[in-house]
């Protein structure tokens, strides 16, 4: 379900007005892969709408990070009713008339519940979810980031968020098992996984043009996209 965008900007040597380019596509990752940042370039470069989860908005994340126990279910239910809204929105709005890009899938959400909350919680979380995500839309593409968690550990450090400083290691390594699990078994929409540990699609004006290139070539199945598409130079 593909159709052009409506004054893309182009970039470099690509003309966006010839390409047939996925109209609503979700980027996914860990926390400090870097899938808002990629979400907001890409926005504008097709020249869509985004669609971001708003982590800053969610009044118990503060306390998550702090004690992860204690404020686990409030986190959660927090964000899924956030997403839950958000997507509702995008339907009432008529999917196919909004461009979008988008920093989450609503199925995400049940990932990172699945590594923060007991069994008992858990049951009550499922019971929450069945209800709000029957209607959820199915993207055309997502992007999957994917980088170690010393990567994640080490991007989360620079970038400075005051909360997220608490935020431990081993907990990376829970979510990118979880990540890992789900995306192995994903076959909801077409899918590219990203190797973002060494590429980097934010600075590095060669790489995201090879990217954009190759995403927008994709229509079905799982793709790979990482470092081998970098050769390094003769001498």
């Amino acid at each position: 379900m593909s159709k052009q965008a409506l004054d893309p900007i182009p970039q470099g040597n690509l003309n966006l007005h010839e390409r047939q380019i996925p109209r609503y596509i979700a980027v996914e990752g860990s926390i400090g892969a870097g899938k808002t940042s990629l979400a907001k370039r890409l926005a504008e470069s097709f020249g869509y709408h985004t669609l971001l989860e708003g982590a800053e908005t969610n009044p118990f994340l503060e306390r998550f990070y702090h004690n992860r126990r204690q404020s686990a279910l409030a986190a959660q239910l927090f964000f899924l009713f956030q997403r839950a809204q958000q997507l509702g929105d995008l339907r009432q709005n008529d999917l196919f008339e909004e461009l979008r890009i988008a920093d989450f899938l609503i199925e995400k959400d049940r990932l990172f519940a699945s590594v923060n909350l007991d069994d008992e919680e858990m049951k009550l979380y499922d019971t929450v979810y069945q209800q709000l995500t029957i209607d959820a839309p199915t993207p055309d593409l997502v992007i999957y980031l994917q980088a170690p968690a010393d990567i994640l550990m080490q991007r989360i450090q620079q970038r400075g968020i005051e909360a997220e400083q608490q935020i431990k290691y081993d907990y990376l390594e829970q979510l990118n098992e979880a990540y890992s699990q789900f995306f192995h078994y994903y076959d909801e929409a077409p899918l590219l996984i990203v190797n973002a540990t060494q590429i980097d699609l934010l600075n590095n004006e060669q790489q995201y043009l090879q990217f954009v290139d190759y995403l927008l070539n994709i229509r079905t199945g799982r793709h790979y996209f990482n470092t081998t598409f970098f050769p390094e130079p003769k001498i």
